[in-house]
């Protein structure tokens, strides 16, 4: 107890309120823009980096002051949130909300990928001159830093406010935010609107990425997804739409981070965020500071997924095609056989992500977590001697159940609140494992993990991975397919098309959704557990955000619930861009740009939606 109490508080409490300033910018643009769009914009943690790099260049590339530094960042974050809505989402204000926030994603991807191009993978030094007095408070001191960060927030949050309530377009935001239809009927450029606010949004968040740079005097075109997440738990924390709240929240969760980095270290610091998000999203989801009743939260699905008939290629075309791809070893090219291996997992784990996402209507954005599950199962338990076929279906049935567990929390949760909770969910799985270090190795990941052998049989080698591989896709195909032609398979879609209408039936909403998701579990736990072994090696990196892009974004160009388009569309995605290693630097750049062109142009994907 001493110890704790030995510690400087007040240095902590500094840093939290000033971190958590930073987040509360980031939160701010974020409550803005779903109080006048209904929409989480994914792409906000990649408008902070750029903020960050516009920074850079301003004050190390030109040598501009601080003061001529913050407006030149502000008007490019505004320009760049401009686009995202004329460009992303205007488009799309008739398709459902799920359409636009995975619009954001791919926008987020493309906007990521450009810094990569412009200015490299590694971080870059931001040193911004600044006194080196510190004024002492107590046991701890207040320094030129943490003044700057803290009254330029104030100042951006003074002048937020002063343009809602003083202003003509201000008025026209909050009247928006509080009924469309009404503020259209008066009218309201309802366009206009939506560009101002993502403007705003995006000035807000690119100052943010430049007092995080100026912080901690340094940027990283790493962290856009990272401090996206923060500003999504700080809107929780706060309110969805509830500007205010999202400042409270930021300062909050500042707070939260800062304190427990203190207790239990750094490594900690995003569990800390991300348990606050599921806790707030199960406890509270509408905010601490929420007034009155909250928008209904639409559901994920509807328009967007079944815009059309699936197509449903005849029996002896999908057993010419097996048979084709049966052949792709005897052709006698490695390298070839490897890629097409690769792209057979991802087929196997976007048929997981298809069931969940087409067939049920839950959009899991932290779909990678279910692979990474079964990885370290089975690596752990055929490390420990277990034999790899018995350690294959044992880390199955372990993913399926675990992941049925963590996901039940987010089976009550409807519309925005679904991706948002698997988001959290993927990122706890992630962060367990990193912390975990007498069970996981930490960063240091699992080596040693045994080859693929089956009963005596060798499968390690490339062609006979590559059959074992392609048989399992087409086991689980089938099975799929035929529990979709079946009663539970009705069943799944009546929860999808309207969850009240089912219940009211006396469907069991959750149930339904638990076996689902533990089918899907089994299914991605055992896509884990077999890379796990083909690479000998993994850490809580392998299975990533940008893995559950990738995954759906194949779900989606191959059409929500469509088993047989999941399988083709992962040939393409994952597949062809392999065969094009020179361009490697833009597969990003590519896959951002395929996902938002899909949204835009093919939302029912290559074979419809199931």
């Amino acid at each position: 107890m001493g110890s704790i109490l030995s510690l400087p508080w007040f240095d902590f409490t500094v840093s939290g309120v000033v971190i958590g300033s930073i987040y509360a910018l980031m939160a701010v643009g974020l409550a803005l823009i779903f109080g006048v769009a209904n929409l989480i914009n994914f792409a906000h943690g990649a408008v902070f980096t750029v903020g960050a790099y516009v920074g850079w260049v301003c004050a190390v590339a030109l040598g501009l002051p601080l003061w001529a530094t913050v407006p030149l960042v502000a008007l490019g974050g505004g320009l760049v949130g401009a686009g995202i809505e004329y460009i992303a989402i205007r488009p799309l204000n008739r398709q459902s909300r799920i359409a636009p926030l995975l619009a954001t994603i791919g926008v987020g991807l493309i906007l990521d990928q450009i810094v990569h191009i412009l200015f490299g993978a590694n971080p870059r030094a931001l040193p911004v001159p600044m006194p080196g007095w510190r004024v002492s408070v107590g046991q701890g001191s207040i320094g030129p830093i943490d003044i700057t960060i803290f009254v330029t927030a104030v100042i951006a949050a003074a002048a937020l406010y002063a343009f809602l309530f003083r202003t003509r377009l201000g008025m026209a935001v909050r009247a928006t935010a509080q009924d469309e239809d009404a503020a259209k009927q008066m009218g309201v450029n309802i366009h206009a609107v939506n560009m101002a606010v993502f403007a705003i949004a995006g000035a807000l968040g690119a100052i943010a990425g430049l007092l995080v740079g100026i912080y901690y005097n340094a940027i990283d075109p790493n962290t856009s997804f990272q401090i996206m997440l923060k500003g999504m738990v700080a809107i929780v924390i706060g309110g969805m739409a509830n500007v205010p709240g999202a400042i409270g929240g930021g300062v909050i969760l500042g707070l939260i981070e800062s304190y427990g980095i203190a207790l239990f270290g750094a490594s900690y610091r995003n569990l800390f965020a991300f348990a606050v998000l599921l806790l707030m999203l199960l406890v509270k989801p509408n905010g601490l500071f929420a007034k009155g009743r909250e928008r209904e939260a639409e559901p994920m699905t509807g328009t967007f997924v079944i815009q059309s008939m699936p197509v449903r290629p005849p029996g002896w075309l999908l057993a010419l095609g097996v048979a084709a791809a049966a052949l792709v070893p005897l052709a006698g090219q490695p390298y070839l056989t490897q890629v097409m291996t690769n792209a057979f997992l991802y087929a196997l784990a976007a048929i997981s992500l298809t069931l969940i996402a087409g067939t049920v209507g839950l959009v899991s954005i932290g779909h990678a977590a279910l692979l990474a599950i079964g990885a370290y199962a089975s690596a752990l338990l055929t490390i420990a001697g277990l034999p790899v076929a018995l350690g294959l279906v044992a880390a199955a049935a372990i993913t399926a159940l675990l992941g049925t567990a963590l996901a039940y929390p987010a089976f009550r949760l409807r519309g925005h609140y679904v991706a948002i909770g698997t988001l959290a969910i993927g990122e706890i799985v992630s962060l367990v494992i990193l912390n975990w270090t007498s069970l996981t190795n930490g960063s240091m990941g699992v080596f040693g993990i045994p080859p693929l052998t089956l009963f005596g049989v060798d499968f390690f080698s490339t062609n006979p991975s590559y059959w074992l591989v392609l048989g399992l896709v087409v086991v689980f195909a089938l099975l799929q397919t035929r529990l979709l032609s079946s009663h539970l398979g009705r069943t799944w879609r009546a929860i999808r098309e309207d969850t009240v209408a089912a219940e009211t039936y006396g469907v069991g909403s959750n149930y339904y959704k638990g076996l689902a998701y533990g089918f899907a579990g089994f299914t991605a736990g055992l896509a884990g557990a077999v890379t796990a072994h083909q690479f000998s090696y993994i850490n809580f990196d392998t299975f990533n955000l940008l893995t559950s892009v990738l995954i759906l974004t194949i779900v989606i160009l191959g059409g929500l619930g469509n088993v047989t388009g999941a399988i083709v569309a992962a040939v393409l995605v994952a597949g062809l861009p392999e065969m094009f290693r020179v361009l490697a630097e833009y597969r990003m750049l590519f896959y951002g740009a395929a996902l938002l062109l899909l949204i835009r142009f093919r939302p029912r994907g290559l074979l419809g939606s199931g």
